[in-house]
């Protein structure tokens, strides 16, 4: 069940996807991490699905990782007496908390959170950017727009408040429900949608505790404006693009990509790139050419994962949506030109880093000298793995833990093979045991050289501080 590629897959289940023969072509194709939308589907759909993937990690011996994503505070219009209306660019139109519904003069908008954030100058953008409105002049339950972009509005669409930080919190009643769910249920990775600042992150972690991590979506401008407070508190990032894209120039969205990239790789956090990768496939078996360069680009840039949302979820192509994803992720790291880019990005340890610094920098240089067949990390947290990924190094690294929720996490980390054992009780045992699984999970023959890096004592969180070269 090894992968030859470093970088991860993360694919979301839906209406196409969701039986059992799907879900393990889904994952015999390539897929490392599930993921299940609860902005769709029933509780007891995701029940089905949890069940369904720990049935297939039984039968495969590999471990899965599940991603369950939290649909967040959804801002909407509200409905209209007559359907859809026109909004005429330079007309008027009035946006209150009056449930009536609404014409081409004024509609609901059961949202007092956003008045109360709003001034005169403000933008509003409606149907996922397609219009645009300017505050004229607002109050704490209605604000008077000039249309700056016209064009057909419906009941219910989504709306944005791009450069206001809204007085809400990310977590709505329904995300409390479904977060409950996905922890009793087992979920591995939580992602939290709508986080606007640090403390979004933080109501979060007190909810989840050590349950489960969490992935936080960067979507807001409002986010990335304190990105490195963020990335510091979650543990793991998604570059949500779509929803980026919507509140800012999209111009603009590669370049905070990188940045995103570039902030996760410092601090050692794996970073999903989301959204729109291989959009085409939802109704045809291949891909457009910009597409197939827009996945090469986020594995380039050092991504620890590339994710798939309607295209496996409700699309007519899953399977052959994973399978390309996979043909692009080997084909960029099989250029010589990912190597040097790689290296070029790599963060240079620094004076005063810790014990796990110094160590992992040692062996990220002896996996090149003695060219290791791969490194073994023996962790019972994860975060000796983490910290050995955040290296880049050149060899395959299989990750060895005793922990069956730390296996099923770092399914979703650069070039990590996450491999659940027993426990061991000293070096001698670990070495051995490292050599072993090294040979049968074919990373290594009789003969080759690996690296094998732990924390002593051993079972004792962040404590990386040994690194053995050890032949097979």
């Amino acid at each position: 069940m090894r992968r030859t590629r470093n970088a991860k897959i993360v694919a979301t289940l839906g209406p196409t996807s969701s039986d059992k023969d799907t879900v393990r072509r889904l994952f015999l194709a390539g897929v490392d991490v599930f993921r299940l939308n609860f902005s769709h589907g029933s509780p007891s759909d995701h029940r089905a699905r949890f069940a369904i993937l720990r049935e297939l990690e039984q039968e495969t011996g590999r471990p899965i990782g599940i991603l369950a994503d939290l649909q967040g505070p959804k801002l909407r219009v509200g409905t209209f007496s007559d359907g859809p209306v026109m909004l005429v660019e330079g007309a008027s139109f009035r946006l209150d908390l009056d449930p009536t519904p609404g014409d081409v003069l004024r509609a609901g908008m059961p949202h007092p959170e956003i008045f109360a954030a709003l001034v005169p100058g403000a933008e509003l953008l409606l149907d996922d950017g397609r219009l645009r409105l300017v505050v004229e002049r607002c109050g704490a339950d209605f604000a008077e727009t000039r249309v700056a972009v016209g064009g057909k509005l419906s009941e219910r669409k989504g709306v944005n408040v791009p450069g206001v930080v809204l007085p809400i919190t990310a977590l709505t009643a329904k995300d409390r429900r479904d977060l409950a769910l996905a922890l009793e249920e087992g979920a591995d990775w939580i992602a939290l949608s709508f986080v606007q600042r640090p403390e979004d992150v933080a109501e979060a972690r007190a909810l989840i505790g050590d349950r489960a991590a969490i992935v936080s979506k960067l979507e807001k401008p409002s986010a990335i404006d304190r990105l490195d407070e963020i990335v510091a508190l979650s543990d793991a990032v998604m570059v949500a693009r779509g929803d980026l894209g919507v509140e800012m120039p999209a111009e603009r969205v590669p370049t905070i990509q990188k940045r995103i990239i570039r902030s996760c790789r410092h601090a050692g956090k794996p970073v999903i790139v989301a959204t729109q990768m291989l959009e085409s496939m939802i109704d045809s078996p291949v891909p457009t050419r910009a597409e197939a360069s827009d996945v090469a680009t986020a594995i380039y840039d050092g991504a620890d994962a590339v994710m798939l949302s309607a295209e496996s979820a409700s699309g007519q192509f899953p399977v052959e949506a994973v399978k390309m994803m996979n043909r692009i992720i080997e084909q960029v790291e099989g250029d010589p030109q990912y190597r040097q880019l790689i290296d070029a990005s790599h963060t240079a340890a620094r004076p005063g880093g810790d014990v796990a610094e110094a160590v992992c920098c040692a062996m990220r240089r002896a996996v090149s000298l003695v060219q290791a067949a791969a490194i073994v990390c023996y962790t019972s947290s994860g975060h000796t793995s983490l910290r050995a990924a955040r290296e880049r190094p050149e060899s395959p690294i299989l990750s060895l833990t005793p922990s069956i929720g730390v296996a099923r996490r770092l399914a979703l980390v650069w070039g990590v093979h996450s491999v659940h054992i027993a426990d061991v009780s000293d070096v001698s045992q670990m070495t051995d045991l490292a050599c072993e699984v090294a040979r049968s999970e074919k990373f290594a023959d009789s003969g080759q050289t690996i690296v094998a890096i732990a924390g002593m004592p051993f079972a004792t969180p962040g404590t990386t501080n040994l690194m053995r070269i050890a032949t097979v």
